[in-house]
């Protein structure tokens, strides 16, 4: 019976971001889930969607002794704590140390998680793992598709396995394919392997895997992939101030230099179609409103410099302005306001109340949005939600509401996550499918459940801290000449941020 550790440490780090990870950030979870422990894993996140599930569901179909350590996750956000990352890391790599000798060792991690001491949280942390179980034990990690892989952590994994969904629908999937390859190197033995890195970023909201140029892409990873190896496609995430920021391609077994070889130059090829059209605020309200007049269903407004699963914070008001200013009808969610649900709450459903709601993000052209509104909807957050990405998960998103203000409605919550679902909007009474325009803070993950009854789908740039496009965002440290966006200007870095870099000591 294989005796395999199992255990995971999530997050996506945007460096430009306005809020921190702390330890307590990961052991409430927000829509991530709970910090869990040993058994705990094994209860709860057998049939979930994550990547940890598929180890589970594969490890107990093959007879494993399953060794659960620790599952740490949170919402995006700027760096994660020092304290966070060493009592998190330190915890997992003790528990998997403590449980050898171990046939091989499966972990679910992020793949761009950068803290407040480390460029490279993934990489540091097989690292150390290494240090202490040795070369022999097999390791292999399952990764988000936004993964920016670097040197150190494809070094000390035997095996990458990566998401292969933009919206994440696969990641359990990703996970059986991560246990299945684990369960191939019990014997002792190790895939060829090769990395390749490209000379561009791409912006998150071109990359959803339903649509050109990814939808190609990953087509042709899976013809060259064929039957005997193991393919990924790391699209990266473009908003991590750090030399290794990156796209890249992995391949292992027979063939494996070839394969990325000629992925990498498919990627290369394809990367004029990584842009699309962003709409103003006002210009995507007017054509909404626009589309709405003849459709009979929703026209969905993607809020995507707002993405709390990109480390935005789900406050920012531009939308809501730009709403009100046309007279719009429609909803708007997840507006993260803590103090303004309280507030609703307070006052009990029916009431008006006076609030300046949002427009904490700090960010230039961000402010309060002040108004009377109207307590339609209360709400404790507690439901499940139902729709392929979340796929059956526990929501806690605190005290909500909904609140009105005349033809438009706002769901405010306590608690941070990406708009993915159709419940988030229910939970607090709006039913989704009757509003003639929704907007979601969201970027793509969104389309998952929202696609199937939208009319059409628009992205807008309201202010705020994930900028759609890579290029208008301050870098200082990425790798010179890289390109800052499909088609964008190189990156060079001045003299005075070169000499900063190089006494970073990072």
């Amino acid at each position: 019976m294989p005796r395999i550790a199992i255990g995971g440490f999530l997050h996506e780090t945007n460096t430009f971001a306005p809020s921190q990870a702390n330890y307590q950030d990961f052991v409430h979870g927000g829509g991530a889930g709970r910090m869990l422990h040993g058994a705990e894993i094994l209860e709860e996140l057998a049939d979930v969607n994550a990547a940890i599930s598929g180890a589970i569901r594969h490890g107990r179909a093959a007879g494993w002794d399953l060794v659960p350590t620790i599952f740490a996750a949170t919402s995006p956000s700027a760096h994660v704590t020092c304290d966070a990352f060493e009592r998190i890391a330190g915890d997992m790599i003790d528990r998997i140390a403590a449980a050898m000798p171990l046939d091989g060792v499966f972990l679910d991690l992020h793949g761009a998680m950068v803290t407040t001491h480390l460029d490279d949280g993934e990489g540091e942390l097989l690292a150390r793992l290494r240090d202490r179980i040795g070369p022999d034990v097999p390791v292999v990690v399952c990764l988000d598709l936004h993964a920016n892989v670097t040197a150190k952590m494809f070094g000390h994994a035997d095996l990458l396995e990566s998401y292969r969904t933009y919206p994440h629908v696969d990641m359990a999937e990703t996970g059986l394919r991560g246990a299945a390859a684990l369960e191939r190197m019990l014997d002792g033995s190790r895939p060829e392997k090769a990395m390749r890195t490209l000379p561009y970023l791409s912006a998150i909201a071109w990359q959803c895997t339903s649509a050109e140029p990814a939808r190609g892409l990953y087509a042709q990873m899976e013809a060259l992939a064929g039957g005997s190896r193991e393919m990924s496609f790391n699209m990266g995430f473009p908003a991590a101030d750090f030399p290794e920021c990156q796209m890249t391609v992995l391949a292992y077994g027979a063939g494996a230099e070839a394969a990325a070889d000629a992925m990498a130059r498919a990627v290369e090829a394809a990367e004029p179609a990584f842009r699309g059209r962003v709409y103003s605020p006002a210009e995507g309200v007017a054509e909404a409103m626009r589309l709405a007049e003849t459709a009979a269903a929703p026209v969905v407004i993607a809020d995507t410099q707002d993405n709390p699963g990109a480390g935005a914070d789900s406050n920012t008001t531009g939308m809501i302005r730009a709403m009100a200013a046309a007279g719009a009808r429609g909803a708007i969610g997840n507006l993260y306001d803590p103090a303004a649900a309280s507030a609703a709450h307070e006052a009990g459903t029916g009431a008006v109340i006076r609030l300046a709601l949002g427009g904490q993000s700090g960010v230039p052209g961000d402010a309060p949005f002040e108004a009377e509104f109207t307590v339609e909807a209360l709400s404790d957050g507690e439901f499940t939600a139902h729709g392929p990405y979340y796929r059956g998960k526990k929501m806690s998103m605190g005290p909500s509401a909904c609140l009105r203000l005349g033809d438009l409605r706002i769901a405010v919550v306590s608690s941070k996550a990406q708009m993915a679902d159709r419940a988030m909007f229910r939970q607090v009474g709006i039913a989704p499918e009757a509003e003639p325009i929704l907007i979601v803070k969201s970027s793509v993950h969104f389309r998952a459940d929202f696609e199937p009854i939208a009319a059409a789908l628009l992205t807008c740039a309201a202010p705020g801290p994930m900028a759609v496009d890579p290029k208008d965002l301050p870098w200082t440290r990425l790798r010179p000449g890289i390109r800052l966006g499909a088609m964008g200007p190189a990156f060079e870095p001045d003299d005075t941020d070169r000499k900063e870099t190089a006494h970073a000591g990072h």
